[in-house]
């Protein structure tokens, strides 16, 4: 490795840690925005979302490329879906923060790459290593263990998982042609229509928060979402270019880990037995994907054989290892 190429992958490291900081304590800014209806902060996020993604078209002259992606069907069909699985996972991601289940997000976040485990399974029909079913049954007997504590399925935590890896599958799928920047600035669009009717909405029954007696912190808060929405966006971008894909697939497990830090010690949640037990059952299931996945690319590298029906290392790329994300929180 040469020095331009190891200054490129300090800086991709301080942008990937800069974005899974910034995801990990998203939790305490959306403390800030206590009292505000969760629709209203998503609702929110997409309008100056939007003001922030096309100040950047604009910048980097993009127009093209996202008129492009606007006018392609298969394209647009695939990102109107994304949008709404990413809108679903904001929504909840607010709900638990602000009702005292910031811990069950977090339980989401970690079993995620066990919910695209199972769709790589069911909708790729892809064949997985032996230690990759382990994982999965671990996972799954953990899912078990904190209902059982609960009295309950943890449906916050089971919903943004699966948001979140469908988000991940249906993103897969738009293909090269779209760059991250574009594909975010399209998501963020085809929420408009949601995020106007639902101010609207609000504001005509009396439940906006939004310069509702005046101008006041929690209305910059609320216009300051959609830049603490897209800032850990791009460094994550600038992360994913310049990192392997196993060192930033590792690295995303420091987001659940810093919710989890931030709804324990600073949110004061509940951690009652039975969810430390589903937690760690759920960090073993992960040691074993990770180390897994991290064996798969050292045979590929070795030009070894793969164990008998273990998927071929490009196969691999998807359940084999982490998986990484373009929109976490």
């Amino acid at each position: 490795m040469d020095a331009i190429e190891a200054k490129d992958r300090r800086d991709g490291l301080v942008a990937g840690l800069v974005s899974y900081v910034t995801w990990g304590f998203f939790p305490l800014y959306l403390i800030l925005l206590w009292g505000v209806h969760p629709l209203e902060i998503v609702a929110h996020r997409v309008v100056w979302a939007v003001a922030v993604m096309l100040v950047i078209m604009a910048v980097t002259r993009q127009w093209g490329a996202l008129l492009r992606a606007l006018a392609d069907r298969v394209s647009r069909n695939r990102l109107a879906v994304a949008s709404a699985l990413i809108g679903v996972v904001w929504f909840f991601y607010a709900y638990g923060a602000l009702t005292g289940r910031a811990v069950d997000v977090a339980l989401g976040y970690f079993i995620c790459p066990l919910v695209t485990i199972l769709l790589a399974v069911v909708v790729n029909r892809e064949r997985l290593r032996p230690a990759q079913w382990v994982s999965a049954g671990i996972g799954a007997v953990a899912v078990v263990v904190v209902t059982v504590g609960y009295g309950k399925l943890p449906w916050i935590s089971v919903t943004v998982a699966l948001a979140f890896g469908l988000y991940s599958l249906v993103k897969n799928r738009v293909g090269r042609g779209v760059t991250p920047t574009v594909g975010l600035t399209v998501e963020s669009l085809l929420l408009v229509p949601f995020a106007a009717v639902t101010v609207v909405a609000m504001s005509l029954a009396g439940t906006a928060t939004f310069a509702g007696d005046g101008w006041d912190v929690t209305d910059l808060f609320l216009v300051l979402s959609g830049p603490m929405t897209m800032f850990p966006l791009l460094t994550f971008a600038a992360a994913a270019n310049r990192l392997p894909l196993s060192l930033l697939g590792n690295l995303q497990y420091l987001n659940p880990a810093l919710q989890l830090v931030s709804a324990v010690l600073v949110l004061q949640e509940d951690m009652p037995v039975a969810r430390w037990a589903g937690f760690g059952l759920v960090w073993v299931s992960l040691l074993v994907l990770v180390v897994d996945g991290a064996r798969a690319g050292a045979r590929a590298r070795a030009g070894r054989p793969q164990p008998a029906g273990a998927p071929e290392e490009s196969e691999a790329q998807g359940p084999g290892r982490p998986p990484t994300h373009r929109a976490l929180a």
